[in-house]
């Protein structure tokens, strides 16, 4: 079977554990020794969140997709490496290096560096993150939604002069924590952008498309904001099967509600359902089935809505969760 899944950082490289489980894939990793697997995961990330520090090429999204999946990935906080020190921020802190609200580990930089001298040297972040991945061996094909420099901002108050200005998304959701009300939402650099290599040719060749539990909002938002994605989802023959990442009114993880709200979006399963909307009863909309956890209630209008647990709580949970969704679009591994 041929998985497309659309994601974003934290819940989205959990997520894919639990495709890669449920298709009977090692969740972490490829088993050494094993045959190659006859199916094919292609992960299609958010880059809005990237950003330039310290003259480092920082992609959070695409570094906790490959980490979890590769078994580097620091697991309670949920980024980051594993057993990372930190004194490469203590001595920035001591120069007053800006910003100092935003921390690189020692080992995590390491990535950041290679990184950044190939894109100085002309490649593009497709073949980066492909050489990142021949270290980590995910299991799944990591693509970012474009080679294109695509960066979410947000409109915010100044909480110190009051007046009106954007700041890049990671200002407004590391050092801030989302509580200043964010006026606008805007995926920079999105109109002009291409999807990457592989992009659209993945999703025409896909089984099933799955939009992750992520933000609905600035991760798979923003894959959707580059031109040409949603078109192919909307063409293509694959069944397109939306999990959500609100339970009970609540965020399955992080601020999410901050981000509906700022599109006036209620924070509710029902919501942003509708807010993906159906493929066949609207103009734009994306979705053949929604999945919302036991108990919630959705009524999306052309859209198959089916509960069960939604709680990721490990490895076999997700995968009872993913298998509901195979289940809802009517493939099988």
């Amino acid at each position: 079977m041929k998985v497309v899944v659309l994601v974003g950082g934290v819940g989205g490289a959990r997520f894919l554990l639990g495709v890669k489980a449920a298709l009977g894939m090692p969740a972490v990793g490829v088993a050494a020794g094993a045959t190659e697997s006859p199916h094919r995961i292609t992960a299609l990330v958010n880059t809005g969140d990237d950003v330039w520090m310290h003259g480092l090429r920082i992609c959070p999204d695409l570094d906790t997709c490959m980490y979890t999946l590769g078994g580097g990935i620091d697991s309670e906080r949920g980024w980051g490496r594993a057993g990372e020190s930190w004194t490469v921020k203590e001595e920035l802190a001591a120069y007053g290096a800006d910003p100092t609200w935003f921390g690189l580990g020692d080992r995590d930089i390491a990535t950041h560096l290679i990184r950044s001298r190939m894109l100085r040297a002309g490649f593009p972040l497709s073949e980066v993150t492909a050489a990142l991945c021949d270290r980590w061996q995910p299991g799944v094909s990591l693509l970012p939604a474009s080679d294109d420099r695509v960066e979410t901002h947000v409109a915010i108050d100044d909480p110190d002069s009051g007046e009106r200005r954007a700041v890049h998304f990671q200002e407004w959701w590391v050092r801030h924590r989302a509580s200043l009300p964010a006026h606008a939402i805007v995926a920079v650099g999105a109109d002009e952008a291409k999807p990457a290599p592989g992009v659209l040719e993945a999703i025409a060749e896909a089984d099933v498309v799955l939009l992750a539990p992520s933000n609905p909002v600035v991760s798979v938002g923003t894959v959707l904001a580059v031109p040409g994605i949603r078109t192919a989802l909307r063409e293509g023959k694959a069944p397109v099967i939306g999990i959500s990442p609100i339970i009970d009114g609540k965020p399955l993880r992080g601020m999410a509600d901050a981000c509906l709200t700022a599109i006036g979006v209620e924070t509710s399963a029902q919501a942003v359902g509708r807010h993906y909307g159906s493929r066949t009863a609207s103009a734009d909309g994306l979705l053949d089935g929604w999945l919302v956890h036991t108990g919630d209630r959705a009524d999306v209008p052309g859209v198959r809505v089916v509960s069960a647990p939604m709680l990721m709580t490990d490895v076999d949970a997700t995968s009872a969760m993913v298998a509901e969704a195979f289940s809802l679009a009517g493939v099988s591994a």
